[in-house]
């Protein structure tokens, strides 16, 4: 115990800080940033791509290389093309180490035939010496890979580019995963980057997707995977999907997503070009698709902060409600990231966890936020029967643009009746108009987006 103290306080001293510190302040700065960013599309797109090519915080050294991941590699890519944005995230020391590509090495490779030849020192291990040896920095990575690791170029095709059912096989698996070989971390525990180590890569030939690569490529045979791949019309049809789900409705129009594959194809893959071709589309002005889409914990916390004006420092305490409801963030353990349908965020305990949280929030009571109703420019504090039906009215104009559905309103009337009764009987003053705030928050109405 009194070790770990000293360790603890020694990497303090040195600047560092422990894990679970690091991944608080980043989840306390993406909800201060979608609070307060005047660049909302940009943080929206940030959040979505993140999640589209997810990797798992609390995953060894993943807790502190998710930081530079978001900031350095997802957000700068966000609008621009995306064979660049998959390029980035391929040789992203935070995707490397999730999917384990890092410990990828052929079993033909030179250090393959480097470790069958070396004589054997204490445990095992090659004697460092005994045979030519690369640069000192690859050498960890080289003596912990064990073979070829399908993880990475599953994914990469399943879930980044293509989809499950973009036409690729288990063969185009092992191909892919073949030349990813070698794409691999120096320090993988301590400040690691991503480097390409010769000795690990499988340079015989291979053929992915009906496109041969031929011997000898090295690392340019990643990059011809992720080439093909980023200009595949599967790929484009997925992304467009995904963002057309995303933005639209859970179950897009097809010729929407028709029209926003065919851009993403004659402009190189450019998301920006692809998302104005969506919000310009007259699918995304139809009345059926208006508020379609439910919100997800981020967004319906966040959504609410921002529509009564409160204030939030996005610390562990607001962070615990978003987790409470399902999301918590950066926590998506599978690399599929979180769903972003209704059926995923509907249901009978979540609904409740939301309204618990609009309470709270009205009522002032979540540490690290505050709020002051009075800004919202309504002067009635104080709710009685005489005024009950009145200041319903003008918070549901205010916070839902007066569209609440006939058993909505039933049902608030009905629960600040019952409260004002309650009070009455008691002989209690009346109750504070913050009850009739969270319980609009926490409506069904303001679930949708």
């Amino acid at each position: 115990m009194r070790r770990g103290r000293e360790l603890a306080q020694a990497l303090a001293e040195m600047g560092y800080k422990p894990p679970q510190k690091i991944i608080q302040d980043l989840q306390q700065a993406r909800i201060t940033r979608a609070v307060y960013s005047e660049r909302q599309l940009q943080e929206v797109m940030t959040d979505f791509w993140f999640n589209h090519f997810n990797v798992f915080i609390q995953k060894g050294a993943d807790s502190v290389l998710t930081t530079s991941y978001e900031r350095d590699v997802i957000k700068p890519g966000v609008f621009g093309k995306f064979a660049d944005l998959l390029k980035a995230t391929a040789e992203s020391p935070a995707m490397l180490f999730y999917l384990d590509n890092w410990m990828s090495a052929s079993p033909n490779s030179r250090m393959a035939q480097y470790r069958n030849r070396a004589p054997l020192g204490r445990f095992g291990q090659a004697k460092v010496g005994e045979l030519e040896m690369p640069n000192q920095a690859a050498q960890q990575p080289q003596r912990r890979a064990r073979g070829i690791n399908e993880n990475y170029a599953r994914e990469i095709m399943e879930l980044h580019t293509l989809g499950v059912d973009g036409g690729y096989t288990q063969k185009d698996v092992q191909e892919v995963a073949r030349c990813f070989t070698g794409w691999t971390l120096r320090n993988p525990r301590n400040n690691a980057e991503f480097i390409f180590a010769p000795m690990m890569h499988d340079n015989g030939e291979k053929t992915v997707l009906g496109h041969k690569i031929p011997a000898g490529g090295g690392k340019k045979d990643g990059e011809m995977v992720i080439d093909i791949l980023a200009h595949h019309p599967s790929t484009a049809k997925f992304i467009s999907t995904k963002l057309a789900r995303k933005f639209v409705s859970d179950n897009p129009p097809q010729s929407l997503v028709d029209r926003m594959a065919q851009t993403f194809l004659k402009s190189d893959g450019d998301i920006r070009e692809v998302i104005l071709a969506m919000f310009n589309s007259p699918e995304f002005q139809a009345p059926e698709n208006y508020r379609a889409k439910i919100k997800t914990p981020l967004e319906m916390t966040v959504s609410a902060v921002r529509a009564i004006g409160a204030e939030t420092n996005g610390g562990p305490a607001f962070h615990r409600w978003i987790a409470q409801m399902g999301e918590g963030l950066f926590m998506a353990q599978p690399p599929t990231g979180y769903p972003d349908t209704a059926d995923h965020w509907v249901n009978t305990g979540a609904l409740l966890e939301r309204m618990n949280f609009a309470l709270a929030l009205s009522g002032n009571r979540i540490p690290g936020a505050r709020v002051d109703l009075s800004r919202l420019g309504i002067e009635e504090r104080a709710v009685n029967s005489a005024n009950a039906s009145q200041v319903v009215d003008k918070y549901v104009t205010l916070l839902l643009r007066g569209q609440i559905s006939a058993q909505t309103r039933a049902t608030i009337d009905k629960s600040i009746n019952d409260q004002l009764l309650a009070k009455t009987d008691t002989g209690a003053p009346a109750i504070d108009s913050a009850r009739i705030v969270g319980l609009i928050l926490g409506s069904p109405e303001f679930q949708r987006q």
